[in-house]
């Protein structure tokens, strides 16, 4: 358990302090006015697409790091960051050309048919002005996700912490600088909550670029990693596209499906999304326990298994999953006491507020069974079982999930909340799924 805080605390730490500076910012844009909000919460939710991507495609190669590192093959871990720069440079890439010619049909999916041209029009004015200024910062974030998933895959949490930190710091205050227009700075709204994000993205990378490639002796896996970047051992460029091809596809289409979940109940209406907005960026800060403790599951079981230690990997696998659990019962208690103050923070209509904290308590009910299925995934995952996180995860939402929520939300006389409650304990069937797998 001291060697879980080692590692699991710093992440904690730099999760909650993004997810409450996200929360501060989401606020910021909440006090401009609901349209702007939910433009912002529309681009925010095709984003996580673009973002889960680059998290997946590199999170193959990061399997092979870990146990690369706890053999001591430092030629194997450079390996493979390598290939990460590849992937996600590809990535990027391609999302930058889908974003930038199609940007606008797919925020038009989001906006009910029933809103009044006037907010419609406004809600897409908002929307493709913060999209346009977001694409930018796409690029340091994924040279960033390449760089902090190969010093976590060593043990190496406390940089990361330090440089996401930093751009928490410039991110709020040039937030309130921008947004509002303090100080001299002028006023922007949401392309100012933009602008401060893509410069805090810059500071991040920055921070991390001049530490590792100036500190050689404590990082030797980054020392002349870019000599003869393309020379990748074909049967090592192979095994990885294999265990990283699942991943890539899981976190694409699981993304995919949390953006036609939001689009199937945003047919409730434009209140229904930012309601949504508020209920997703409270709920993320509490469940940054589980979220990091699965994190650290997949780092630590994935170095015990390169170390060739079995019963270990077992060993911590079911011990990560009953403190994951725990954790749940802590922070769902608390989310649950928060839910009916922290919406009044926002500058948006009562029913709105209402309908938040509802959601929140919705989420706060089902963190149990979040967890559970977050620490069966990174355990089957640190493994290299991808094809089976693949069916585990993505194509869960897409058989059950999505579907259901597209006929409740379309074709039932259920309310936005018990919609959404219903669709959010079906994943006590996951749970039972994951639980089958490890233990076989």
């Amino acid at each position: 358990y001291g060697r879980v805080m080692t590692v699991v605390l710093p992440i904690i730490v730099q999760n909650t302090l993004t997810n409450v500076v996200s929360l501060l910012d989401n606020i910021m844009v909440g006090q401009v006015g609901t349209l702007q909000m939910s433009g912002v919460a529309i681009v925010s939710q095709l984003l996580l697409v673009y973002y889960l991507s680059i998290w997946g495609s590199t999170a193959g190669a990061g399997i092979f790091g870990a146990q690369f590192f706890g053999r001591g093959d430092m030629e194997g871990v450079k390996h493979t960051f390598r290939f990460k720069l590849i992937i996600a440079s590809a990535i990027t890439l391609g999302a930058l050309a889908l974003f930038g010619s199609v940007g606008r049909t797919l925020i038009t999916h989001y906006i009910a048919a029933d809103t009044s041209p006037a907010d419609a029009e406004l809600t897409m004015h908002y929307a493709l002005d913060y999209l346009e200024i977001m694409m930018v910062g796409l690029i340091p974030f994924g040279l960033t996700q390449c760089y902090a998933g190969t010093l976590r895959e060593s043990g190496e949490t406390v940089l990361p912490m330090k440089a996401s930190i930093a751009a928490i710091v410039v991110n709020f205050v040039f937030n309130a600088l921008l947004i509002f227009g303090l100080c001299g700075f002028p006023r922007l709204g949401v392309e100012g909550a933009a602008i401060a994000t893509v410069l805090s993205r810059f500071v991040e990378l920055a921070i991390v670029l001049i530490s590792v490639h100036r500190r050689h002796e404590r990082y030797p896996y980054f020392m002349g990693v870019y000599r003869a970047f393309f020379d990748i051992p074909s049967e090592l460029a192979r095994g990885i596209t294999s265990k990283s091809l699942p991943l890539l596809l899981n976190e694409l289409l699981w993304s995919m499906g949390q953006a036609v979940l939001l689009q199937c109940y945003s047919v409730r209406g434009i209140q229904v999304v930012a309601a949504m907005n508020i209920c997703n960026t409270v709920a993320q800060i509490f469940n940054t326990a589980f979220l990091s403790l699965g994190n650290a599951t997949g780092i630590i079981v994935g170095q015990e298994l390169g170390a060739d230690r079995l019963m270990s990997a077992r060993r911590t696998a079911w011990r990560m999953m009953a403190l994951s659990f725990a954790s749940c019962i802590v922070m769902g208690a608390l989310l649950v006491l928060c839910a009916p103050f922290i919406p009044r923070i926002y500058n948006v209509e009562h029913s709105i507020r209402t309908l938040a904290a509802e959601l929140i308590c919705v989420c706060a009910v089902c963190m149990p069974l979040f967890g559970i299925a977050n620490c069966s995934f990174f355990t089957i995952r640190s493994g290299g079982k991808t094809l089976m996180t693949f069916l585990f995860d993505s194509c869960f939402s897409w058989v059950v999930s999505v579907p259901a929520a597209y006929f409740l939300s379309r074709y039932s006389a259920l309310g936005i909340v018990e919609v959404y409650l219903v669709v959010s304990t079906l994943d006590v069937i996951k749970c039972i799924i994951g639980i089958t797998l490890l233990k076989k």
